[in-house]
Order: structure tokens, then C-alpha cells, then sequence
């Protein structure tokens, strides 16, 4: 089951980003009293109460707004809405309640989404509380008082948010259906690869960066496999009206990945790899999830002996974080190697979701150890008494030490790549967790 997705919204500078801050747990939203400064949809993954969930920071509603950013940040704020499970909106209890207000309530209404409604900057209670019944008028439910800034009432509102979080809906059926999604910048060939798989033309193709305005879900079997193929609309660079418009567009992206087994992140063959690619791939490296690097248009490119050796170390070099993701290089328009896609999507989710023995896992374990002894660090050396697999999507190990301080990045690499020479684990990350023994 995904995790849900939780969109803060709300007009400009009512303290959104300082709540996104909070809730995450880290500084992730520039934070500034300029009303408008977040301007692109910022996520995180967060916690509550065993509940884990996708947080997402939008830009302000303005609905009626001529600015060129307003309306961009709009637009976002609307995709955001769309791809959530739980919609956050925040108010001001300092300015009352406003004409924007009233308008983003509409909007809310007609979304038919969980709406929980925060009145922030609640940091003197003696004086704003009766201040918080004003609220009611907006028709959303209880208004809950809040200060994101001084942390008050924040435990009592993301109680209120898990309480609207779909009950997981998993079921066997679905079990042996592999869900694929296709993420990348806008033209890199999303759209027309998923119509030369299905041989028909379902999806709109079209030169226009961001065509594809939603995620697509596309049932298809082959030789006996059922998949889904999820079309995400493509990521935008920086919009070069007036100001930069629009960082990344990456919540499609996002709601589709954590609703995927396996991501095929596209690049384009004509433009190379970008530092665009290395951010949307990096969704799917933190994710978990098993990844095919997919280059696409590689029909229109001029080619000798060394050019796609050269092309996969450029990949290699900028993906440094994920060298486990395959990589094949394809063309939609003529179909060249796409029926070969199909045959990575199974290994890649065969082995994200591998389970291996605790025997079988400590004898590669002890002969690594052997090969390459544990450091030392001022006289201490590191023990690792054993490992076991405790869970998949992604595999996760977890290493019992005398001190988890003596486990160094270096050797959980190395401890890495033992694994993956005994068991391949291709196309998939695999995590660690070091627990001291006596835990």
C-alpha cells in the first residue's frame, strides 16, 4: 500500500512552510515573509504515530490573481489537491477571515477530499482564542488552533490528519500485478513509449512540454504477466517569464512512485543526462523502489563502437548514488529493445522484493569479514555478530555490532556489494539498520 499524501494549502505567507518544517521534522521550505516565496510544491516523507505519509508545501492560492507566479503557484496548489489524500489548510488568525480564504474553501469543497483546517500563529491563546470561531464561517469543520512557530496544538492537529488516511486497501488480487511508473522531464517520451507497448494511441503525444496533465493508469499483459503503466506529467525546468515561474514540477511524480513496484526513469538521448534526471531519479533511489534507467530517442542518435559506453558512464557518473539501476537504451517512436523492458520490470521486482536466509546471509557475512576486516577506530574494533534480512521493497538488513558508532559508511558499502555479488539485487537499493547487540 502507498503511503497517503497529505498537501499543506493555503493563501500566501500563513505560515505554511513554517508548519512543513515542523511536521517534517527538518528545515526544508524556505521560510520569509514575503508573501509568495514558496513557490514550487516541496515534499518530504513524514511521521506521526506510526503513520507514515507524504507531506507535500504548495505555493499560495491566489484564484483570482493576474501575476504570472500567483497563477503558476496556483496551478501547482490545484495538483497538489488532486494527488492527495488529506488537504491541510492553513488560515491566519492575526487577518480573519479573508475573500481568499472563502475562495480556497470553494475550491476545497468541490475537491471532495478530507479537509482538516488549521488557524496558525496561535502563539498567544489568551488573546486569539475566541478569535478561532470566526473560522466556522469558512464551512470546513472545526477550525483547530495552531502555532507552527512555537509548536502549539500541533500534536492534536496531525492526530485529526492520520484519522482521514485510507484503511489499506491491498488486496490479493492485485498481488501478482506489476505496477510500473514512467517518470522524467516533459518530451523525453513517456507518453509515446507506454502507446508503443500498447500499440495504440491512448495517451496524447504531442511536442508541447506537458502535455500529459495527469497520471495515467494503464492496465497491459504480456506473456502471461499482468502490469499497470503509470504516465506521469513531465517535471518542467525553470520558466524564463519574468521570474523563474517553476522549479520542478514533481508531485505527479511523486504520488506515482509511491504507487509503483518499478520506475523507468527516461532520459533523453539527445540532451544527455541533466541535473533535472539525477533529481527525478533521486524520488525513486529514496523511495525504495526498484528503478531501469530507460534512454529514450537513442534511434536519433549519430553512433560508433564507443558512444553508448561513453553514455553510460556520463549516467554512471551523475547517478554515483544509484549504480544498481540497469540501464537500456531504447526508442519509442520505432521500438527498438521496448519488448526487452519487460524482462528487466521482472528481475527488477523480483528483487526488490527478494528474501534471503539469516544463515545463508551471515555465511556471505562471515566470508566478507574474512576477505576485509571491520575497522578499528582509537582502539576499538568493530564486531558485526550477525545479520538478517526484516523486510522487502527494498530489502532492509539489519546489522547487529558492539557499536554502531565503529560502523562506517566505507564497510556498510562493502557489506553492500557482497550482497549484491551473492545475490545480484540488481535494479533495487538495499538498506541498513545497525543496532547495538544489547538492543
Amino acid at each position: 500500500m502507498s503511503k497517503p499524501i497529505v498537501a499543506i494549502v493555503g493563501r500566501p505567507n500563513v505560515g505554511k512552510s513554517t508548519l512543513f518544517n515542523r511536521i517534517a521534522g527538518e528545515r526544508i521550505s524556505i521560510v520569509e515573509n514575503t508573501p509568495g516565496v514558496t513557490r514550487d510544491r516541496i515534499y518530504a516523507e513524514a511521521e506521526w504515530l506510526d503513520y507514515h505519509f507524504t507531506l507535500i508545501d504548495t505555493g499560495g492560492l491566489e484564484p483570482e490573481s493576474d501575476d504570472l507566479i500567483l497563477k503558476s503557484m496556483y496551478s501547482q496548489a490545484e495538483l497538489a489537491i488532486e494527488a492527495a489524500d488529506v488537504i491541510l489548510f492553513v488560515t491566519d488568525v492575526r487577518t480573519g477571515v479573508t475573500d481568499t480564504d472563502m475562495q480556497v474553501a470553494n475550491i476545497l469543497r468541490k475537491a471532495n477530499k478530507p479537509v482538516v483546517l488549521a488557524v496558525n500563529k496561535m502563539d498567544d491563546l489568551a488573546k486569539y482564542s475566541m478569535d478561532v470561531y470566526e473560522f466556522y464561517s469558512l464551512g470546513l469543520g472545526d477550525p483547530m488552533g495552531v502555532s507552527a512557530g512555537q509548536m502549539i496544538g500541533l500534536g492534536d492537529l496531525l492526530d485529526e490528519v492520520v484519522k482521514h488516511f485510507p484503511e489499506d486497501s491491498d488486496t490479493g488480487e492485485e498481488d501478482d500485478t506489476i505496477k510500473v511508473a514512467i517518470i522524467g522531464k516533459p518530451n523525453v517520451g513517456k507518453s509515446s513509449l507506454i502507446n508503443r507497448i500498447l500499440g495504440e494511441e491512448r495517451v496524447i503525444v504531442s511536442n508541447i512540454a506537458g502535455t500529459t496533465r495527469d497520471a495515467v493508469d494503464t492496465p497491459y499483459q504480456y506473456e502471461g504477466q499482468k502490469y499497470v503503466f503509470i504516465d506521469t506529467a513531465g517535471m518542467r525546468r525553470q520558466a524564463k517569464i519574468k521570474e523563474n515561474i517553476e522549479k520542478y514540477s514533481v508531485i505527479r511524480a511523486v504520488a506515482a512512485v509511491e504507487r509503483a513496484d518499478v520506475v523507468i526513469v527516461m532520459i533523453n538521448a539527445e540532451e544527455g543526462i541533466t541535473d533535472q534526471d539525477t533529481k527525478i531519479a533521486g524520488i525513486a533511489h529514496e523511495a525504495g523502489k526498484g528503478v531501469i534507467i530507460a534512454v529514450n530517442k537513442w534511434d536519433a542518435i549519430e553512433k560508433d563502437n564507443h558512444t553508448m559506453n561513453k553514455f553510460v558512464k556520463d549516467i554512471d557518473a551523475e547517478l554515483k548514488y544509484m549504480p544498481y539501476a540497469p540501464k537500456i537504451f531504447i526508442s519509442a517512436l520505432t521500438g527498438q529493445r521496448v519488448t526487452n523492458l519487460f524482462r528487466l520490470i521482472k528481475t527488477v521486482h523480483e528483487n526488490n522484493c527478494m528474501r534471503v536466509s539469516t544463515g545463508v546471509l551471515n555465511d556471505v557475512l562471515i566470508e566478507a569479514m574474512a576477505m576485509n576486516q571491520p575497522p578499528a577506530e582509537k582502539g576499538r574494533q568493530l564486531k558485526i555478530y550477525y545479520i538478517t534480512q526484516v523486510s522487502v521493497k527494498p530489502p532492509t538488513f539489519v546489522l547487529f555490532v558492539n557499536d554502531v558508532e565503529l560502523l562506517h559508511f566505507s564497510y556498510k558499502r562493502y557489506i553492500e556489494n557482497q550482497l549484491r555479488e551473492a545475490f545480484g539485487f540488481s535494479g533495487t537499493p538495499i538498506h541498513f539498520i545497525a543496532r547495538n547487540r544489547k538492543e
